[in-house]
Parts: structure tokens; C-alpha cells; sequence
């Protein structure tokens, strides 16, 4: 196959792709070249069915060359995928995760490696795009294509692929993914937006969608591959005739247990009771493990069946709520001591529970990202955790996997819109989220528990935070929506819908679809069944705590900032560090300062802390024109006048004609060394030589006159003086410094 080129210009970027040069023993493989991002993706599939699940994995691996850069570390290699490379692998899944036909069980694999990188052309655009393009023209058997956008709001006008200058302004970072018919995945976060603005901007991405997939198709038609015969794995039909028949009954009634344990209990009973019976049955037969696998394949289905079946057509869930109905709420600050931990929170929704804690820091515990784009230091964390006990299972026990990651980062997203700035608190931040019960939607449990431990722990937020998590159930031609799906309507049902916002708006949305989509209509309906229950919610959290506390707990470091002009930077640290070790020395307390200049002083001493303060600012103090110094000590005398300390190494020079308003024919005839006069700054050259007056802070004499100023003459000023100031030796910087060393000195 040659190499073959297509071109799409997209809302002012070039979208280009290649195909038939490289990975060609690939199932299928393209270059997607969007502006000057480079991303090659490859998908490949396994020759046979296996499992009882689809084994789809997709892997986004970033190179650090495309941005021209190193790797961090001792070994300047890349190694285990960043959280954002995480997300990314979890973004462009759960898109095409829906678009394999059921019973499919070949294994299939798609790496997206970035090659090059722009920041205003992502990537994980790029990856997404092509992971659906390398299925669509692969032998793959594929319902695509999808595609997905990302869609941002500034001032009112919807962008689509906004630049990362865009970005930065606009009130919504929103990706949306879709196939040509529907939306089948959403992920946001947003500044309080409200719920109108949102369903627009939703609708918008997949306008845009479709102009991706129109784009596919046309390539598709050119290279695509004729699709392979797969085994889909089915259960017999005459099984499944004759399991219904005789357990159908006994598995709806123990589905309507309103307790999940119990109702859990129970329904495995009729389960281990069919699988007993049929074990027997079989028992030599040489199919056993495939007509076992069947069975255990039409117990679940006849589980989802009714569940799915009493929600659409009886409106009855199965611990019998309203469908719009949130499970018992319960709001909790102070769990844990405030004279360890600096806040918590307890949220609790039906059999769904998580505890969050929070840490304040100095930015020295912010984390560094290290990815493509250059190194900076993330001020807030929001960590997700998920022990099997919350379950009542055992299992993996270990570093969080991709769905703790893709939890923690969807909380993160919509606790950040509401977090002070730097300036209003300057204090790095983490949250800590232990999942101890869980029946659905914990991630929202999790957001909840998390405005508990911010509010309790003295932080600022503009507002509250409140989530919840939507379901839907539908057979085509009917549909119901669920407010606050617990783990079996999550299960069975064909959306996780979860938004999360203030009573303004909304912070976070996030959505996953196990059909091919859902229209305008429902996702209108979804949020605004989602705001009532968010209120409802808001209403418990502000019941436990109304408002942050005004003070942190004692546990909490205290920390205050200074701005340090960049030039005085070196000032405040000192030869070696010597200056700012000093400052730690007297006051005890902990200083960081950055490339910017951004200093901030920590300790639980409040009075050393502004002793630090002080001292800094006293370092980096700069007069201004116009200041008066009421004790400014002489510390050297000319013919011309004389030079004071104003403060620290800083001098001035007054001017003999300055010294009163009357001529003054000696500077010894108005000062003397060690003096301390009253001065006022009246000018600062460029080169920072500050010229002082003292005649300006004494009364003018009556009918005093100026004498007529001329030009100056024979090295004389206007005053008769020989003219010191334009070219007076002592204004040479080299001999200022040696001034200010001796005048630093204490008398002997």
C-alpha cells in the first residue's frame, strides 16, 4: 500500500493525515498531523476470541522529544505514563469503548505515540481522531468512527479547539466525543456556568464532531479495509429459553431488595442455585466451561433485564425511589481531630460514603509536572482512593489504577473553580478522598466530602461544591432518567451522567454512554433533574457548615508572602545564602522564594513570621520621590553636601544649596557626621542616585525669593557653588556601595 494523504481544514488549523507509509503490519495505522502535533496511532487485534469481556486497551504514550525536551530523572527515559497521559488512555476509551458489537471478545490494542508536539493543537484530539481512523480503515470489525472536540466559552461566543491563549480566558474547558448520530461522551469543567450555556456548548462540539466523522468517512471510503469475521461470543438460545423458565420468577423478586447487601445476597442464592443444577447436569459433559460461562452470562442478563424492564415501564427502582429521588443524606465536618489533620469532611448518600481530609502546605509540597509542555508546580491535588472493603471484597491492594486517576482528576476539576487564588491564600493544597462504602457515584461522594474538608479546614472557597451522579435507562422507544444511580442502575443501566457545580453553576460534568448515544433532549432533561438534586444536596453540606471557617485549624502552618522584585532577589538571599540562612536563623521560621520573586514565609509563630517580613521588606525597600525620612543619619560630608543613610544600604545626597533656604556657605555650618536630619526625596536618576532636600521640610522664609536660575557657567551652579551634581565623584556606584558598607558598620 502507498502512502496516501488527506487534508481537512478545521476551524483554522490544518488537520492532515497519512496513511500506508508507516506501522503497515498494523490492523490499521495513520499519522495525524494536526498543525505541527504529530501523532502516529496503531490498532491492532487478536486472532481469537477470548474471556467473558471485551479486552480493548488503549495507551497514549507521550515521547519527550516532541517538545524538544530531556526526560526528568536519573535515567533520561521515559517510563510509567503521566496522570495526564492516563487521562488521555481513559479520554479516547470510553468513546470507542461502545462502538464493538456485544459479544465481541478479540482482544484489540491501540497505541497513540505523540511525535511532535504543539500546545495549540492537543494531542489527545489528535490520538482520539486517529485511534477511531486506524479502526475505521482496519480489518477491525468497528461501529465508528467518533471523534471528539474540546469546546471553550469567552465572553458568550462558543470556540471549538480553542488555542491554549483561549483557554486560559474561557469560562469552560469542555471535550466532547460522539459518533454521527449522538453524543457518547462528555468531560468538563467549567466556572460556574449555567445549565443553558452548557447544553449549547455541548451541542455546538458535536456539530464540529460530525464535521470530523464526514472526514473519516471520506478517507474510510478511499482506504478502507474490507471488515473481518469474528466470533461473537452469544449464549445458546435454547439455554436461555429454558433458564428463564425456570428462575426468571425467583431472580425479580430478590431484585426488588431495597438493601444492596441483602438484595446482592439474595440474588446470587438463584444463581447458585442454577449454576448447582446445572453443574450436575453437566457434569460430563466435555463442554462444560463454555455451557458454564453461558449459564452465568444468562442469570446476569436476566438480572439486567428486570431491573432495566421495572425502571422503564413500572418507574420503580430497585430500592424503591422516586426516579428523581436522592437516598438519605447525611453531612458530617471534624471527623478526624483538628490538632492533626487541618480539615475533614464525612458525606454520606444512601450506602455511598467517603472521608476527605485536607493538608495546607508551603509550595515547596506543590507537585512538579514534568510532561510536554515546560516543567511548573501543580498547587492543588485531589486523590482518589477505592479499598476493596468498601465493596465487602477483597482484591488488588496497591498503587491506584487508571479509574482512581480519572476519579480523583474529575474532583479536582470541579473543587479547583471554586479554590482562592495563590494571592488570597497562599498555601499549597491537598485533599484526600478514602472511599469507605460505596453503592454508586462515589466520585460525587468524593466532591461533596471534599467542600466539607475545605470549609471546616479554613479555606476560602468562593462557594460550596455539590455532585451528583445521573443514570438513564432506555429500550429505544422509551426512556427514564435517574437521579442518584446507585451501583446495579450504574451496572445495568446506558449512562453515568455526573455533574458536580455551586448553586451558581456548573464546575465539573462528566458523562459515559454504553449505547451509541444520547440527543439534546435528554441531556436538557439530565441537567435539569441534575441542579434540583445539587441544591438539595447544597442544602445538607450548608446544614453541617454554612460557611468556611474564618480561622485555620492549629495544626495548619501559618504562611504569609511577600513580592520581591526580581532584581532584589539576589539582595534577600545573600552572597552563598547567607542573608536569607540569617533571617531563618533569628526568626525560626521556613523560607521559600522563586525564580518570579515570590517569597513566602511559614511557621506556626505568627510574630516570627512578621519579624521575617519585616526584615525582607526592609531589604528590598526602595525610596520613592517625594517619601520623608524624619531621621536620616549623616554619614559622609563633601564641599558639594553632604550624603545620609534613608535606610539599609540606602543614601541620598544633599545638595549644599539644599540644606536651608538661606545661603549656606560651609556644610559644616548645618551638619555634622553621626547627624540625624529630616529630608524629603525630590528626584531619582536613572542610574538610581537619590537626591534629598532638607530646606523642603522647613517653613519658606517670608518674601523669600529664588534666586534666578541662569545657565550654568564656568562650573558654577545658580547659586555662585562650583557644580558638584552633574559630575560629583561620589555618585559612582563603586564608591555608593563603599559608602553604604561603612555606614552599616556600627560605631566602635
Amino acid at each position: 500500500m502507498t502512502k496516501q494523504t488527506f487534508t481537512l481544514d478545521f476551524h483554522g488549523r490544518t488537520l492532515t493525515v497519512e496513511t500506508g507509509q508507516v506501522a503497515k503490519q498494523a490492523n490499521g495505522a495513520v499519522v495525524t498531523r494536526y498543525n505541527d502535533t504529530t501523532v502516529l496511532t496503531a490498532a491492532t487485534m487478536g486472532k481469537l476470541a477470548t474471556g467473558d469481556f471485551f479486552p480493548l486497551q488503549v495507551n497514549f504514550d507521550e515521547k519527550y522529544y516532541a517538545a524538544g525536551r530531556f526526560p526528568g530523572g536519573f535515567m533520561k527515559r521515559e517510563a510509567r505514563p503521566s496522570t495526564d497521559a492516563t487521562l488521555t488512555a481513559r479520554l479516547i476509551d470510553r468513546p470507542i469503548r461502545p462502538m464493538f458489537a456485544e459479544g465481541f471478545r478479540n482482544e484489540v490494542q491501540i497505541i497513540n505515540t505523540v511525535l511532535s508536539y504543539d500546545p495549540d493543537a492537543a494531542p489527545r484530539l489528535a490520538g482520539m481522531f486517529g485511534s477511531s481512523l486506524a479502526l475505521a480503515i482496519s480489518d477491525i470489525p468497528f461501529d465508528g468512527p467518533i471523534a471528539g472536540v474540546e469546546v471553550g466559552v469567552i465572553d458568550g461566543e462558543i470556540i471549538i479547539n480553542p488555542s491554549k491563549a483561549q483557554k486560559e480566558e474561557s469560562k469552560l474547558d469542555l471535550i466532547v466525543a460522539g459518533n454521527r448520530n449522538a453524543i457518547n461522551m462528555v468531560e468538563s469543567g467549567a466556572k460556574e456556568l449555567d445549565e443553558d450555556t452548557m447544553l449549547q456548548a455541548l451541542l455546538a462540539g458535536h456539530t464540529a464532531v460530525k464535521e470530523l466523522i464526514a472526514f473519516q468517512d471520506e478517507i474510510v471510503a478511499a482506504v478502507g479495509k474490507p471488515k473481518a469475521e469474528v466470533e461473537l461470543i452469544q449464549p445458546d438460545a435454547d439455554l436461555r429459553s429454558e433458564v428463564v423458565a425456570n428462575y426468571n420468577t425467583e431472580l425479580q423478586t430478590a431484585v426488588k431488595n431495597g438493601d444492596k447487601l441483602a438484595r446482592e445476597a439474595e440474588t446470587q442464592a438463584v444463581k447458585d442455585k442454577a449454576i448447582a443444577e446445572y453443574t450436575a447436569l453437566w457434569e460430563n459433559d466435555e463442554e462444560l466451561d463454555v455451557k458454564m460461562r453461558d449459564l452465568e452470562t444468562i442469570l446476569e442478563d436476566m438480572e439486567h433485564a428486570e431491573v432495566r424492564r421495572l425502571i422503564i415501564e413500572e418507574k420503580v427502582r430497585p430500592d424503591g425511589r422516586a426516579i428523581d429521588e436522592i437516598r438519605p443524606l447525611d453531612a458530617e465536618i471534624d471527623f478526624l481531630p483538628r490538632s492533626k489533620t487541618h480539615g475533614s469532611g464525612l458525606f454520606t448518600r444512601g450506602q455511598t460514603q467517603a472521608l476527605s481530609t485536607l493538608t495546607l502546605g508551603p509550595m515547596r509540597d506543590t507537585q512538579i509536572i514534568d510532561g510536554l509542555d515546560p516543567e511548573y508546580r501543580k498547587r492543588f491535588l485531589h486523590h482518589y482512593n477505592f479499598p476493596q472493603y468498601s465493596v465487602g471484597e477483597t482484591g488488588r491492594y496497591g498503587a491506584p489504577g487508571r479509574r482512581e486517576i480519572g476519579h480523583g482528576a474529575l474532583g479536582e476539576r470541579a473543587l479547583a473553580q471554586v479554590l482562592p487564588s495563590f494571592e488570597e491564600f497562599p498555601y499549597a493544597i491537598r485533599l484526600v478522598a478514602e472511599v469507605l462504602e460505596s453503592n454508586g457515584s462515589s466520585s460525587q461522594a468524593s466532591i461533596c466530602a471534599g467542600t466539607l474538608a475545605l470549609m471546616a479546614g479554613g479555606v476560602p472557597i468562593k462557594a460550596p461544591v455539590a455532585g451528583i451522579a445521573m443514570g438513564l435507562i432506555s429500550d429505544g422507544a422509551q426512556y427514564t432518567i435517574l437521579t442518584d444511580i446507585q451501583g446495579l442502575e450504574d451496572h445495568f443501566g446506558d449512562m453515568d451522567f455526573k455533574v458536580a457545580g455551586t448553586r451558581d453553576g456548573i464546575t465539573a460534568l462528566q458523562m459515559d454512554i454504553k449505547v451509541q448515544g444520547i440527543d439534546a433532549k435528554i441531556l436538557a432533561e439530565a441537567l435539569a433533574q441534575a441542579k434540583k438534586a445539587r441544591m438539595q444536596i447544597l442544602d445538607v453540606i450548608q446544614g453541617a457548615i454554612a460557611e468556611p471557617r474564618k480561622e485555620l485549624a492549629p495544626s495548619a502552618p501559618k504562611i504569609d508572602t511577600i513580592d520581591v522584585p526580581y532584581d532584589k532577589i539576589k539582595i534577600v538571599i545573600g552572597k552563598g545564602g547567607e542573608t536569607i540562612d540569617s533571617i531563618i536563623n533569628e526568626t525560626g521560621v521556613s523560607i521559600d522564594i522563586n525564580d518570579d520573586g515570590l517569597c513566602s514565609i511559614y511557621s506556626n509563630d505568627l510574630d516570627a513570621i512578621q519579624r521575617a517580613k519585616e526584615i525582607i521588606t526592609e531589604l528590598i525597600r526602595e525610596a520613592k520621590v517625594g517619601e520623608v525620612y524624619e531621621h536620616a543619619k549623616v554619614v559622609r560630608i563633601e564641599s558639594f553636601g553632604a550624603f545620609v543613610n534613608l535606610f539599609g544600604n540606602t543614601d541620598a545626597m544633599v545638595h549644599i544649596s539644599e540644606m536651608a533656604w538661606e545661603r549656606t556657605a560651609k556644610v559644616e555650618d548645618r551638619v555634622h557626621m553621626g547627624d540625624e536630619v529630616a529630608v524629603k526625596i525630590t528626584k531619582i536618576d536613572d542610574k538610581g542616585r537619590i537626591d534629598a532636600s532638607m530646606r523642603e521640610l522647613t517653613p519658606k522664609p517670608e518674601g523669600y525669593v529664588e534666586p534666578e536660575k541662569r545657565e550654568r557657567h564656568g562650573g558654577r551652579d545658580n547659586h555662585g557653588h562650583r557644580d558638584h551634581h552633574d559630575n560629583r565623584k561620589p555618585f559612582k556606584m563603586k564608591d555608593r556601595d563603599e559608602f553604604s558598607e561603612l555606614s552599616s558598620k556600627k560605631p566602635e
